[in-house]
C-alpha cells in the first residue's frame, strides 16, 4: 500500500516514515499541505496520514480537497494531532477524515489505524472486481440491462428489513448484508458455461434445453468454490458460492439443483430468490412483456410458503415502495413503475 505522510516537523516526520515503512508500506512524504496536494494528485496514494497543523494548507483543508476530487477511488485519511478535545475530533471527521491519532502515537496504534484503512479500500476493490466478473458473464445476454444493480439493492433492502424485525434469523447480521450486496451479482456467473443456442434463445426453452440451463447453478458454485478453496476464510466467497448454487431453490423443496427446503436453504439465498424473481417479473424479456409491480406483488404473495420464505415475503410487503424506487433508479428503456400511492392495493 502506498501511503502519503504529511508532517512539517522533521523529527515527527522521520519517526512516522520509519514506522510506516517498517509495517511494509511504500511512503511518500510532504512537509506542507500544498506539496501534499500535488503529490496526491500525481500519485493517488490510497491512504494519507496528515498532521492537522501545517503551513500553507492545513490537514483539514487537504482532506476536504481530496474528498472533492477523489472520484470513485476512495482515499482513507488519518489525521494526526495533539488536539484531543471531542470538538476537535468532530471537526476533523466533519472535514472528511476517516480516523484520528493523537500525539504521541506508537507503532501498534499506527498499525491498527492503517489496517482499518486497508479493509475499507480492499472492500471497494473486491466490489469492483466482483462486479466486473458478473458483468462479463451477463454480457452474453443483452436483455438483462441493469439487472445486477437492481437485484443487489433489492436484496440489501430485504435483508435490512428482516434484520430490523422483532425476531430476525440469528445468522443475519450487518456483515452478511454487506456480503449479500457485494457478491449476489455473481449469482448467474455459471451461465458462461451454457451454450449460446440455449442462453440466447428468443423463446421459451424446451425441457431438454431447460435441463441444460439449470446446470448454471452448479457451474457457478463449482467456479466460486474453487476460489474459496484458495481463500477458505473469505466469507464473501462463501456467500457468493451459496447464492450461485441455491438461488433457484424453493421454500417447499421443489426447486433446483438440490431440492432444499425451508431452513435448509441459507437465508442469503432465500432473500435473493425473491429479489431475482421480482426483477424477472417487472422486466421485459424476449418471451414476455414487463409486468406491473401490482401483478408481480400478487405472484410473490401467491408463492408465500411455496416458492418463497414467509419471512422474506413479509419483508417485501413492508418495503415494496423501496423496490419501486430501486427499479425506477436503475430502470431499463421502458416506463417507470408507478409509486405505491398509484397502485390499487385491494
Amino acid at each position: 500500500m502506498k501511503i502519503l505522510i504529511v508532517e512539517d516537523e522533521l523529527v515527527s516526520q522521520k519517526k512516522m516514515d520509519k514506522l510506516v515503512q517498517s509495517l511494509g508500506h511504500e511512503t511518500l512524504v510532504a512537509t506542507d499541505g500544498v506539496a501534499a496536494w500535488k503529490i496526491w494528485r500525481d500519485e493517488r496514494p490510497r491512504i494519507v496520514i496528515t498532521d492537522w497543523m501545517l503551513p500553507q494548507m492545513d490537514g483539514l483543508e487537504l482532506c476536504a480537497k481530496i474528498r472533492s476530487e477523489e472520484g470513485e477511488e476512495y482515499t482513507y485519511v488519518i489525521i494526526v494531532t495533539a488536539k484531543d478535545e471531542i470538538q476537535d475530533v468532530i471537526k476533523g471527521m466533519d472535514a472528511g477524515a476517516d480516523d484520528y491519532i493523537a500525539k504521541p502515537f506508537n507503532k501498534d496504534e499506527l498499525n491498527v489505524r492503517i489496517k482499518a484503512g486497508e479493509r475499507v479500500i480492499n472492500f471497494q476493490i473486491q466490489d469492483i472486481v466482483i462486479f466486473a466478473l458478473a458483468k462479463m458473464a451477463e454480457s452474453r445476454d443483452e436483455d438483462t440491462g441493469n439487472h445486477l444493480e437492481r437485484v443487489r439493492h433489492y436484496s440489501k433492502r430485504l435483508a435490512e428489513t428482516i434484520l430490523d424485525s422483532p425476531n430476525p434469523p440469528p445468522e443475519l447480521d450487518r456483515l452478511l448484508i454487506d456480503n449479500i450486496f457485494l457478491t449476489s451479482v455473481l449469482h448467474d456467473i455459471g451461465k458462461v458455461g451454457i451454450p449460446d443456442y440455449i442462453l440466447l434463445k428468443p423463446g421459451r426453452l424446451d425441457d431438454g434445453e431447460f435441463g441444460v440451463m439449470k446446470t448454471h447453478a452448479e457451474i457457478g458454485y463449482n467456479t466460486l468454490n474453487e476460489a474459496l478453496e484458495k481463500a477458505p476464510r473469505a466469507r464473501y466467497l462463501q456467500i457468493a458460492a451459496e447464492i450461485a448454487r441455491h438461488h433457484h431453490e424453493k421454500y417447499d423443496g421443489s426447486g433446483y439443483p438440490d431440492g432444499l427446503k425451508q431452513d435448509e436453504i441459507h437465508i442469503a439465498s432465500r432473500i435473493f430468490a425473491l429479489s431475482d424473481v421480482y426483477d424477472a417479473l417487472v422486466s421485459k424479456r424476449p418471451y414476455k412483456e414487463a409486468f406491473s409491480h401490482e401483478r408481480a406483488k400478487y405472484i410473490i404473495a401467491d408463492g408465500n410458503g411455496k416458492h418463497f420464505d414467509p419471512v422474506v415475503v413479509d419483508a417485501f410487503l413492508r418495503c415494496e415502495h423501496r423496490f419501486i424506487e430501486i427499479h425506477n433508479k436503475y430502470r431499463d428503456d421502458y416506463e417507470k413503475l408507478p409509486s405505491t400511492s398509484a397502485i390499487n392495493m385491494d
